[in-house]
């Protein structure tokens, strides 16, 4: 009764099963490794953001290219900023997801090399290419402490750079492009200034990295392996209903045969 497994339409069904399994146990270990990965990256923003700041020229330097485990450490500048070399970063979201520019001011130190100050988020006006009211920097020689983050790049942020913006207007923060526009040595990377905190709130702070949720990765793992463990059974399963549904057609087509000489 199970010779009808050898059949054309039951084969093609056996080898799609038999497919199924090994992409379905691969997706889960797929999304098990994304479980991991940002498991990790909570653990290394929270220690970097708990760790001592450090002065930034001791973490980086002109050209240097920030690493993954450098990535929100706690660093400290001091100097003086630059306001008539600042400029606005398009396309910046603020804590509530409104579209506006963050500010990125030069901060000249006293061996004349620059660190670059993301110094927060504020609104844009009606027209998206006039350069937005952005408040005052601080004058005079000043500390300041933040995140170390690496140079953005289109590859890596999924930005276009695109070119022929406003005076003043720049898609991606990036050392080596806000070097040639100073013509100044600026070390890599920048800083994501979380003090002093401006007193009136503007420019708006940007709210530290999200380290405590861990997404639904380990959830569809564990998904992808159920549906992977379903799948022979719910061959078994076909099977036997198969079976089942052969042996009661092969009793009716057996009584139909015997009422004729019964009558």
């Amino acid at each position: 009764m199970y010779r009808f497994v050898l059949t054309r339409q039951w084969v093609f069904l056996t080898l799609m099963a038999l497919a199924l399994i090994p992409a379905m146990i691969e997706l889960g270990f797929w999304q098990y490794h994304r479980h991991e990965h940002r498991v990790a990256q909570n653990q290394l923003i929270e220690a970097n953001l708990r760790a001592k700041p450090v002065p930034m020229t001791e973490v980086t330097s002109p050209g240097h290219g920030v690493p993954r485990a450098d990535f929100w450490r706690a660093v400290t500048a001091t100097g003086t900023y630059d306001t008539a070399h600042e400029v606005v970063v398009r396309m910046r979201t603020d804590n509530d997801d409104k579209v506006g520019f963050h500010v990125l001011t030069p901060l000249v130190l006293s061996d004349g090399r620059v660190v670059l100050v993301n110094r927060g988020w504020v609104p844009g006006g009606d027209d998206p290419r006039a350069y937005p009211p952005v408040p005052t920097a601080p004058t005079g020689e000043v500390t300041v402490t933040g995140r170390l983050k690496a140079d953005e790049t289109s590859g890596g942020s999924g930005i276009k750079d695109r070119k022929g913006l406003p005076d003043r207007q720049v898609m991606l923060i990036n050392s080596a492009q806000q070097a040639e526009y100073l013509g100044r040595t600026v070390l890599g990377g920048y800083l994501e200034l979380t003090a002093p905190a401006p007193s009136d709130g503007s420019p708006e702070p940007i709210a530290d990295p999200d380290h405590d949720s861990i997404g639904p990765h380990m959830a569809y793992a564990v998904q992808w392996w159920l549906f992977a463990a379903a799948v022979p059974v719910g061959w078994v399963v076909l099977v036997r209903r198969e079976k089942r549904e052969r042996q009661e057609e092969a009793a009716r087509a057996e009584a139909s045969r015997r009422e004729p000489a019964t009558a």
